[in-house]
């Protein structure tokens, strides 16, 4: 196995919703809604940096797909990193999810590893850490 991962998908309670979140609220380009038109098929797809892209699945469909039970939401068993350019970068993604909806579960700090990060929670509860990072430089 190649060591990429091209696409992450997150399952969420409310589609409409999630999507406003991430399109209106995050300002993140996408074509909306498509799939609809098949059972359990709706999805929104968004093109992210470095050729990766997020989908976002009803979670109830992401279970049937899988061939899984719908589980109910539990704690986080993994976050989402979005690394920024600067300390201010990392300020303003923060406030930009919160006025979008996000829960801010740990406000933005120094870090013990030399940097600078928060957390925010989508409103489907997925985890998303925002930190700049000393040692990866990044364009802004």
């Amino acid at each position: 196995m190649k060591p990429r991962i091209s696409l992450v998908t997150l399952g969420v309670d409310d589609l409409d919703t999630a999507l406003r979140f991430y399109r209106d609220g995050l300002g993140l380009a996408t074509q909306g809604i498509v799939g609809a038109e098949f059972e359990d098929g709706a999805a929104a797809f968004f093109d992210l940096e470095g050729g990766l892209k997020l989908a976002l699945y009803p979670r109830k469909s992401l279970a049937r797909d899988a061939q899984l039970p719908a589980e109910t939401r539990a704690s986080p068993a993994f976050s989402l990193g979005h690394n920024v350019a600067s300390i201010a970068g990392v300020d303003r993604v923060m406030e930009q999810a919160r006025q979008a909806g996000a829960a801010i579960v740990k406000p933005a700090e120094k870090t013990f590893w030399g940097g600078y990060a928060g957390y925010f929670q989508d409103p489907d509860g997925h985890l998303w850490e925002v930190a700049w990072n000393p040692q990866w430089p990044l364009p802004d």
